[in-house]
């Protein structure tokens, strides 16, 4: 791997949020930039989980097994950007008024999911590091971070919801779809790979 690889991946990754923090300093985010902050905080979130879930797929096709060496770095911008999400909603629509909060989260689903969705996160960052790995051991560590499937999951509800009330649902079909291709790649992977029974019909050796 190329040693300018990984800068590279980083400032890429660095962008949306630059391109939303220069719009939002110039005034270049529509009529209502809060919500604007909030959706696309929110849609970048969503982006790199489905990235990261696309990593072993592409290392395993392209058999560029160095691509493996970016989920680290991308899990943990999908999870820079799912704070930057939360932090928005919480000063923008709710003025950090925690039991107001609290109280939003507990009110409506949509939010709860992407909460839950946050809150399941949150462990796979802590442990995206060298010494979380030798701590947990490795099995128990990958048993940790197939939450990232369920994560998907509530993640593309959490948008279904918040588009449902705008009755819009394009892009949630979209993400829908390439999901569902990614967690179907891996369900293909892993049966294809699955040992026969003892009792398999073999082919008759030669004579």
């Amino acid at each position: 791997m190329h040693p300018a690889a990984k800068p590279l991946v980083f400032v890429l990754c660095l962008l949306p949020f630059a391109w939303l923090f220069y719009g939002a300093l110039t005034n270049g985010l529509g009529a209502n930039p809060a919500e604007h902050l909030i959706r696309s905080m929110g849609d970048w979130t969503l982006r790199f989980i489905c990235i990261v879930l696309a990593v072993t797929p592409l290392r395993v096709i392209t058999k560029l097994n160095s691509l493996a060496r970016f989920r680290r770095m991308l899990g943990l911008f999908a999870y820079f950007y799912v704070v930057v999400h939360l932090l928005s909603y919480s000063w923008f629509d709710m003025g950090f008024d925690v039991p107001e909060i609290a109280k939003d989260i507990a009110k409506r689903p949509f939010i709860l999911v992407g909460f839950s969705a946050f809150v399941l996160l949150t462990p796979l960052a802590a442990t995206s590091f060298n010494r979380a790995i030798k701590a947990l051991g490795a099995k128990r560590w990958q048993t940790l971070h197939k939450l990232v499937y369920v994560i998907a999951g509530l993640g593309l509800l959490h948008f279904f919801w918040m588009r449902a009330g705008k009755n819009n649902f394009s892009e949630v079909f979209v993400y829908a779809t390439i999901i569902a291709v990614l967690l179907g790649w891996r369900v293909w992977n892993y049966a294809s790979k699955k040992p026969r029974p003892s009792g398999a019909l073999s082919r008759p050796a030669a004579r």
